[in-house]
Parts: C-alpha cells; structure tokens; sequence
C-alpha cells in the first residue's frame, strides 16, 4: 500500500503531514526562523469597569498633563501601554469613560499615579465636645424626651408660662440638643445644646445666636425624671430694649405632667397660665418645688 503525503504551503515555508499526525496548532510557529509571532496584547475594553465620569474626566486632564511635559505623541503612549489609539483618543475626547484597566496600563507606561485618592470619610463623633461635657449617647439617655416647661410669665404677673421643651440627640454633632415648642410667642423659642458636665453635677441649655446667650441651670432629675433650676434670658423691654432677666423653671416629663380635672380636652395645657384656671394650682405647686427644695437660690425673695 502506497502513503500519500500532503504538502501544505504556509507564509514561512512548507510542512509535511502524513496520514494520521495531528495538524499544527493554528498561530504556532512554524519553520526554522520563528520569524512568524503573535501580535502584543491589547487590552479590552468593557463598561464594566468604568471609572466615574468625574474621575474620568480627572484622569483624561492628567493624561493630557502627562503627554505635555514629555513632548510625547498619543500614538506613542497608546504603544507603550499596550492598548489601540482609538480607545485612547475616545477616552480623552470624553466619547467614553477611562476604565480601571486601560488606566492601570497608562499608570505602568508614564510610570506615575492617575488616579486622585479618594477623599477618606472620618468615622462620625461619639461623644460630645469637651466644652459640653464629653458624653455618650447612653450616658444621658435618660435626658431625651418632651418636657412640659414651667416658669413665671414675664408679660403678666402672677401668671405661669408653659410650653415644651424636647431633647434628643443629634448624630451628626454627637450631643444632645434642644428645642422649644408650643409658645404662645413662637418666633421666640429657643433651641440649642445641652451640656452635662462631670463636675458641677448639673444640667445646662445653652442657645448662642450671634454672640447671645440664654441659659438654664437645672440639677439632676428626681426620681419622677423632673428638672428644676433657674433660667437667665432676655425679655423685650421699653421699644426694642432687651432686658435681662432671671426666673425660676421646671421640666416635667410630658407623660406624667398633670392633666386639669374635669377637663374637656384632658391634655396638658400650654400657654399663659393665669390665676384662676383649672392646671394654675398643679403648676404653681410644680414651680414652687424651685425654692423650696433648694435647686435655686434667689437672694433677698426666698423665705428665712
């Protein structure tokens, strides 16, 4: 039996295959100079991994930066970086975005860093500013809540005052603040921060609006969760004169704040209090508890 053998023609020369060997692999070298090899990698590009337009855009001017000071064509960059001039001429026009790998390649072939650091995120406070206390959320837990708020009535006399007062905590500032609510003379209310200090063992609301103070001085809350101090505060005088002023006040729990009797709203009352109305004597008893249990001192008006 006779063997055929075939000749094939190939670019480099010829190879003989006989019946039954496997073929050359196709892109293998073939004949003796090796002179045949594979053309160098160029790198894909996918909308997978895409940079940020606008550190795309960040990147593009770094480029361009880059190209300047080496008096270097993009020809030559896009050679060096193995990826075609057309993936980099769209990139830098903007007709599409840089991705994490042609960016790597154009790292590697300027030798210098195109990405920005991203900006780090500080982890949030967890306690308060020194100046109001350096406390945690669970150390004052207890503050947080609405407060039915009592003090003497600065534009009636014998009247009682009585709004809200809510404190809860601010995440962003880390400390508790406050604000007030239910004024009869709203574009008056106050808000502002709530320092509890180691040391003096008390309680302060403190509102500082364009170099003006008002505070509130209270002692810690009783068993009922009550707090009585002394409040110091400006109140409108003659015309536009602002007058100091100091007065006693209580912050009793919204929840265990007294009710009037016979009632039709059977709620708290808020507002100017005055003699005579069904909640006056419950507050005024509430109020009273400033002085005669020693949360404030007011020289020359409290009794012997």
């Amino acid at each position: 039996m006779t063997r055929r053998t075939l000749t094939v023609s190939r670019p480099c020369g010829f190879v003989r295959i006989r019946p039954g060997s496997a073929r050359p692999p196709t892109g293998a070298r073939t004949g003796s100079t090796g002179r045949n090899r594979m053309p160098p990698e160029i790198a894909s590009e996918t909308d997978e991994a895409a940079l940020p337009e606008g550190q795309s855009r960040a990147v593009a001017d770094a480029v361009r930066e880059a190209l300047a000071r080496r008096r270097m064509s993009r020809l030559a960059l896009a050679d060096a970086a193995r990826i075609s001039i057309s993936t980099l001429e769209k990139a830098l026009s903007g007709r599409r975005p840089f991705t994490l790998a042609t960016t790597i390649r154009l790292e590697e072939a300027l030798g210098l860093s195109l990405r920005q650091a991203a900006p780090r995120r500080e982890a949030p406070p967890r306690e308060a500013p020194e100046a109001f206390g350096s406390y945690t959320r669970a150390a004052v837990a207890f503050l947080e809540g609405r407060y039915l708020t009592l003090r003497p009535s600065f534009g009636q006399a014998g009247a009682i005052f009585a709004y809200v007062t809510e404190i809860a905590w601010d995440a962003g500032s880390a400390r508790l603040v406050f604000r007030e609510a239910e004024r009869l003379d709203a574009p008056f209310a106050q808000s502002g921060t709530v320092a509890v200090p180691n040391q003096s063992g008390h309680i302060y609301l403190v509102t500082e609006f364009q170099g003006q103070y008002r505070l509130a001085v209270l002692g810690r809350p009783t068993i009922r969760g009550e707090l009585f101090g002394i409040l110091t505060t400006l109140v409108s005088g003659r015309g536009a004169q602002l007058t100091p002023a100091a007065a006693p006040i209580a912050l009793v729990p919204e929840r265990s704040a007294p009710v009037p009797e016979r009632s039709a709203q059977e709620a708290v009352q808020y507002g100017r209090i005055a003699p005579g109305m069904a909640c006056e004597r419950a507050y005024r008893a509430i109020l009273d508890q400033v002085r005669a249990d020693g949360f404030a001192v007011f020289p020359g008006r409290d009794p012997e």
